[in-house]
C-alpha cells in the first residue's frame, strides 16, 4: 500500500510544499511563485494544490503532512530565556501569534485540498526547525555517513546544530541556542547597510569584493568563536529584549533593524537606502563576510574534529553564502561538500517530508536529490495560448534547431530568455527558467544589470558550465548543480570569460550534467562547438520579482524588459521579427 506525505514550510519566510510518495519525491515548490511575493511567508495553499494535481491525489489520500516548526521544542530553554532576560511583552505576544497559526493546520489544509476539515486523516508531525533541515541536507545526499552543519538565522530557539549521521539516522551534537546567530549578524548589517527588504543578505555578499577588511577586528567584537559555537556581543544588538519586529503584509516579511545605538556610535551612521554606496560600504561589506566564514570555519574544524568525517552536509540559510561555501574544502578536513537545492528554508518542507519517511516510518533510503526541477511545466498548448494572448509573433522550431538557433543568437550578442521543462525549486535558476547571454562580452553584465533586470551594478552572474569543463575553468574541480559554491576562475581563463568573473577573479559555478538537464547542455554543447566555451551566463528569467512560473509570466517579463529573444518550449519569440509590435509592449 502506497504512503504518501505532503510537506510544509508554513508561516515562515519562504513558505513552500513538497509531496513525497513512497520515499520519492514528486514535486515542491514555493508559495511565492504563485502569488508573486517575494519570500512570501503565509500558508501555501496554492503549493499544496500544485502538489496534490502533481501526484495525482487528494487531500484525504494523504497519509502524514510534516511542518517544519514545533512550537514545543526546546521549552526549557524558551521559558529560562523570558525569564532571565524578559523580553518585551510584544515581542513574546507576536511569537505566541505566530505559533498558534502553526499548530493549528487542518482548516487551512481543508480549504487547500476543496474538502471537509473531517475529510483530512492525515497524521500531523511538528517537526523542529533544524531537523528538517538536517534531514534535507543527509537523507537526500550522495552519503551514506556524513557530518551535518544546520546554520541560519533562528528556528524555534535554535540557529545553529550540528550532527553525525550515517544510514537514516544522526545523532545532534551541539546546538548554538537564541539570541545568537550569524544569521542575525549579517541580517542585522544588511539592514545597516541600506538594504531593507527580507532576503536581501546576498547583495551584501555580492559587495564585498570590491572593498578591502577595514573593519575585521570590529567585527570580530560582534561576534566571535566560543567553544564548538559561537556567541554574539548583545551589546550591539536590541532582538534580546525587544524582538526583531517582522510584519507580513500579504505574506511578504518586513524585518525591521534590530542593531543598538552602540553599533553606530562606533560603526558610524546607518546607509540610506537611495544613498551612494561608498567605499567605506564596500569594506563593510568585506569584513563582515571576512568574519562571517570564519566562524562557519571555525565550526566545520570543530565538527570534524568530534566526527571525523570526509563529508559534510551544509544547510540553512546561511548556507546560501556560497563565497563561503566555496572555502569549506580548501580550508578545512572535509573533502566533500553537499548543499542541497532549497538549503534555506524553502527546502524544509521537502526535509520535513523525508524526516517523516525514514526516522518516523523507520524506511530505507532510496532517493537522491540530484537535480531541483520539481516545480510547474507548461505543455504547447498553454504555451500557445500565452503567445496568442500576448499578441506577439513566434516561430515554433524542433528540439536540434532550436538549440542551434538559441546558440547562434547568445553569439551574436544577443539576450535569450529560456523557459524549458520543470520549474526549479530554491533561490537559483538553473537552466530552466533562465536569462542567456555570451559570457566572453566584456560590458554584458552591466547591459543585463541596467536594461533587464533593473538592479545594482555590482551584482555578479553565475557561469553555466558543462560539469566535464569544470576543471579546465576552476582552480577546485568540484561540482555544484545547484549554484551554491563561488570558486576562483583559473587566471588565464578570466579574460575570456568576463561576464561571469567577478571582481576578485571568482565565479558562482554551476555544473550542468547532461543526465540532470540534456537540453541544457546540448545548448552549452552547441555555444561551445560554435566559441570554443563551454559556458553561457546564467541569471534567474525575472525582473524584481519572483522567478517566472508560467509562459505568460516569461512573456511579460520579456515584453517589459530589453531582452531580444525568449525561447518558450519550442516556441521562439524575436523582437526582430518582421511583424513583432513596433512598441515591443503585451497587447492590453
Amino acid at each position: 500500500m502506497s504512503t504518501t506525505i505532503l510537506g510544509l514550510n508554513a508561516y515562515h519566510g519562504d513558505a513552500s510544499a513538497a509531496i513525497v510518495r513512497d520515499g520519492q519525491l514528486i514535486a515542491a515548490v514555493e508559495e511565492e511563485r504563485f502569488n508573486r511575493i517575494k519570500h512570501w511567508a503565509g500558508f501555501p495553499t496554492k503549493s499544496i494544490q500544485f502538489c496534490l494535481e502533481t501526484a495525482g491525489v487528494s487531500m484525504a489520500d494523504i497519509d502524514h503532512v510534516s511542518v517544519s516548526s514545533d512550537p514545543k521544542a526546546n521549552i526549557t530553554k524558551r521559558l529560562g530565556f523570558v525569564l532571565i532576560k524578559r523580553p518585551t511583552f510584544q515581542a513574546v505576544w507576536e511569537r505566541i501569534k505566530r505559533q498558534t497559526r502553526v499548530t493549528a493546520l487542518k482548516p487551512q489544509l481543508a480549504e487547500a485540498g476543496g474538502c471537509a476539515v473531517e475529510d483530512v486523516k492525515a497524521q500531523i508531525h511538528h517537526i523542529e526547525h533544524h531537523l528538517t533541515h538536517l534531514a534535507t541536507g543527509f537523507l537526500i545526499s550522495p552519503y551514506e555517513e556524513s557530518a551535518i552543519l544546520s546554520i541560519d538565522g533562528m528556528g524555534d530557539f535554535v540557529s545553529t546544530m550540528t550532527a553525525n549521521a550515517k544510514g537514516t539516522s544522526w545523532d545532534v551534537l551541539d546546538r548554538t541556542f537564541y539570541p545568537h546567530s550569524l544569521g542575525f549578524l549579517y541580517n542585522a548589517i544588511t539592514l545597516y547597510m541600506g538594504f531593507p527588504h527580507y532576503g536581501d543578505e546576498y547583495k551584501v555578499m555580492g559587495l564585498a569584493p570590491y572593498g578591502e577588511p577595514e573593519y575585521v577586528d570590529f567585527f570580530r567584537k560582534m561576534v566571535y568563536p566560543k567553544g564548538d559555537g559561537f556567541e554574539l556581543n548583545l551589546d550591539y544588538f536590541t532582538h534580546h529584549k525587544d524582538g526583531i519586529l517582522m510584519a507580513w503584509d500579504n505574506g511578504a516579511p518586513k524585518v525591521e533593524p534590530f542593531h543598538s545605538q552602540r553599533l553606530v556610535d562606533e560603526l558610524g551612521p546607518v546607509r540610506e537606502r537611495n544613498e551612494e554606496l561608498s567605499k567605506k560600504h564596500e569594506n563593510i561589506a568585506r569584513s563582515l563576510q571576512v568574519v562571517t566564514e570564519e566562524i562557519i570555519l571555525h565550526l566545520l574544524e570543530r565538527l570534524h574534529a568530534k566526527t571525523k568525517q570526509k563529508n559534510v552536509c551544509v544547510v540553512g540559510g546561511v548556507a546560501m553564502n556560497s563565497v563561503a561555501n566555496g572555502k569549506m574544502t580548501l580550508n578545512t578536513p572535509f573533502e566533500n561538500v553537499y548543499v542541497p537545492a532549497g538549503a534555506a528554508d524553502n527546502g524544509t518542507s521537502v526535509g520535513g517530508a523525508f524526516y517523516v519517511w525514514h526516522k518516523v516510518l523507520d524506511q530505507p533510503r532510496s532517493f537522491l536529490l540530484d537535480h531541483a526541477y520539481w516545480g510547474d511545466i507548461a505543455d504547447d498548448r498553454a504555451i500557445e495560448a500565452a503567445i496568442q494572448e500576448a499578441g506577439v509573433p513566434s516561430t515554433r522550431l524542433e528540439e536540434v534547431e532550436l538549440v542551434k538557433h538559441t546558440a547562434d543568437a547568445l553569439v551574436e550578442g544577443k539576450i535569450v530568455g529560456w523557459f524549458q521543462g520543470r520549474m526549479e525549486l530554491g533561490a537559483r535558476a538553473l537552466g530552466n527558467r533562465s536569462l542567456l547571454a555570451d559570457p566572453r562580452r566584456a560590458d554584458m553584465r552591466e547591459i543585463i544589470n541596467l536594461k533587464i533586470k533593473f538592479r545594482e551594478r555590482f551584482r555578479p552572474f553565475a557561469p553555466s558550465i558543462q560539469e566535464e569543463y569544470v576543471k579546465d575553468y576552476f582552480e577546485v574541480n568540484e561540482p555544484s548543480p545547484f549554484m551554491e559554491r563561488v570558486f576562483q576562475i583559473c587566471k588565464d581563463k578570466r579574460e575570456v570569460i568576463p561576464a561571469v568573473t567577478h571582481v576578485d577573479g571568482s565565479g558562482r559555478l554551476q555544473s550542468v550534467s547532461k543526465k540532470t538537464n540534456p537540453l541544457y547542455w546540448n545548448l552549452i554543447e552547441a555555444f561551445r562547438e560554435k566559441t570554443g566555451v563551454p559556458i553561457v551566463l546564467n541569471t534567474s528569467l525575472n525582473e524584481n520579482e519572483p522567478i517566472v512560473r508560467t509562459p505568460a509570466e516569461a512573456i511579460s517579463c520579456f515584453l517589459r524588459t530589453a531582452m531580444d529573444q525568449i525561447v518558450v518550449g519550442n516556441y521562439v519569440i524575436d523582437r526582430e521579427h518582421p511583424e513583432f509590435p513596433q512598441n515591443g509592449s503585451a497587447k492590453s
